[in-house]
């Protein structure tokens, strides 16, 4: 189009008519200018989405005539980040924000303003509007808490790249924020990073809202949801009230949801190197106390950390005493009377064998209950998986001779009943190849049901007609043969060794001193 541009003021002029819905006529007889002109002043407008929101101030406006009008004619139509086109449009498909993919353009080399590039994303991508609610809170009152993938980085530990997740927790009215990322959502990790973010704060907040996580709710329910134990617990430690929002409503906790989460997937994370974990939560925490804690904030128009300077008084202070993380499962107490947590065993009363127990693992102990609620067991906390913590009273008494059998103690037991059947375990004991001690164990149990004095008997028997099987010795006594008198007084005693020859001959011939006649 010929002529001069006009001047800012008269463009900003136009632009309010525009949205006032006046005419091109109407404007043009009131301005003085060629209807053409504002004909195309219009479509430029509408090319720039200025015609609706707030009008831009004069500076913005008279940067972004200075970019798209640098020729000081009307409007062209061209967008200085055209050429950069394939780049913003990749970043807005990783999820990166406007901000965030303003920086990654000077990177490579754009010298245009932040206006441009959020006025060419929103051609990019036209959007609908979402009527919505807003609902402040006071200084004090609540925290919003939410989880959101946050890509792959590198573990330590395995140098491998995994799946990792941004923790988020939001004080509602400051906009502070603590974020962590994590490999995983589990109960343990949950509650670590709740003792982590007050930690942080120095402090809790009223209550938290959260979203139906399980590691926090057990059933989600729009009218009664259903909080895990081991979250309830963490909750009366610090004192805060758990507030989960509706399910597949996550604007009810939206200030975590656009400000926390998406602001650090967008901002944070948007356009970055992958990294180790431990590196990432380091730049984390030191870009909320810096660029997240000290920018406006584009709804309280303030600075986090500014008004977190305000809150922090009127939030409750941390338990004098650390917290536990315990975490709380149901499990079923099996037929060896033990229940499985954490990749351990625990024992508990056989006459609970079958039910469903609550198992409350602390980091130094671990605490069994029924299922109302009863203390049952109480074990120290296993140190690596697979382990046994047993109890011998909670087996059955029938079963506990079988736990505490040792060599030893057969040895011992059978020694106190007498030579006889001391004489018969050590035959058990000494049998190769096969181990003998269950049965030498299981030959002992007869004398809690016969008595001590009848087993040393049938082992004198057994041993007389060389024979000291269990087998043997447990029909003896089930028949009462052990009563009758044996066939040979000399068979009281245990035998003796008799050598066919003399010492003498035999130490000579092994010496060569003496010959065999």
């Amino acid at each position: 189009m010929p002529g001069k541009r006009k001047e800012t003021m008269e463009i900003r002029e136009m632009l309010r008519r525009f949205q006032q819905g006046q005419s091109s006529r109407h404007i043009a007889r009131d301005l003085r200018i060629n209807r053409k002109t504002v004909d195309r002043y219009r479509a430029w407008a509408v090319e720039q989405e200025l015609l609706e929101g707030p009008l831009p101030p004069l500076g913005e406006l008279h940067q972004l005539l200075e970019e798209t009008l640098n020729d000081s004619s009307p409007p062209q139509n061209t967008s200085t980040v055209e050429p950069y086109r394939e780049v913003v449009e990749r970043l807005r498909k990783e999820g990166v924000e406007i901000a965030a993919t303003y920086e990654r353009l000077k990177e490579r080399g754009y010298t245009g303003s932040y206006a441009s590039v959020y006025r060419f994303v929103r051609r990019l991508e036209p959007r609908t509007p979402d009527v919505t609610v807003r609902v402040e809170t006071r200084p004090g009152e609540e925290g919003q808490v939410d989880f959101g993938y946050a890509g792959k980085m590198i573990d330590p530990e395995t140098g491998e790249l995994r799946k990792t997740w941004a923790f988020v927790m939001t004080l509602s009215w400051s906009r502070h924020q603590y974020v962590e990322f994590v490999f995983n959502q589990k109960v343990e990790t949950w509650l670590r990073l709740h003792r982590n973010a007050f930690a942080f704060f120095g402090a809790v907040p009223e209550r938290v809202v959260i979203d139906n996580l399980k590691a926090a709710v057990v059933r989600a329910c729009f009218h009664d949801p259903q909080v895990q134990q081991s979250y309830r617990e963490c909750a009366e430690h610090y004192g805060f009230l758990i507030a989960p929002c509706l399910p597949e409503t996550p604007r009810h906790k939206g200030k975590v949801e656009s400000g926390g989460v998406h602001y650090v997937k967008r901002n944070f994370l948007g356009g970055r190197e992958v990294t180790a974990i431990a590196q990432a939560n380091r730049d984390v925490r030191r870009w909320v106390n810096t660029t997240a804690g000290y920018r406006t904030h584009g709804t309280t128009k303030e600075k986090p950390l500014e008004r977190f300077e305000l809150e922090q008084a009127t939030l409750r202070p941390l338990p004098n005493t650390p917290y536990d993380m315990a975490v709380w499962k149901q499990v079923k107490l099996h037929r060896d009377c033990h229940v499985v947590f954490d990749q351990a065993y625990y024992s508990a009363p056989f006459r609970l064998v079958g039910q469903q127990l609550w198992v409350r693992g602390g980091s130094r102990e671990v605490h069994i209950y029924s299922a109302d609620y009863q203390l049952v067991a109480t074990h120290t906390r296993a140190a690596r998986p697979g382990r046994r913590m047993t109890h011998l009273d909670h087996m059955p008494p029938h079963k506990v001779p079988g736990l505490i059998l040792t060599r030893e103690t057969c040895r011992q037991q059978a020694a106190e009943m007498g030579p006889f059947t001391r004489n018969v375990v050590d035959a058990l004991l000494d049998h190769r190849p096969e181990d003998r001690l269950r049965t030498a164990g299981r030959l002992l149990r007869l004398g809690d049901r016969f008595g001590r004095e009848r087993l040393e008997a049938a082992c004198a028997r057994a041993w007389r007609f060389d024979d000291p099987a269990y087998m043997t010795i447990k029909r003896i006594l089930e028949q009462g043969l052990d009563a009758e008198e044996l066939p040979d007084p000399a068979a009281s005693s245990p035998p003796t060794m008799v050598f066919a020859r003399k010492a003498e001959e035999l130490v000579g011939h092994l010496t060569g001193g003496v010959s065999w006649r």
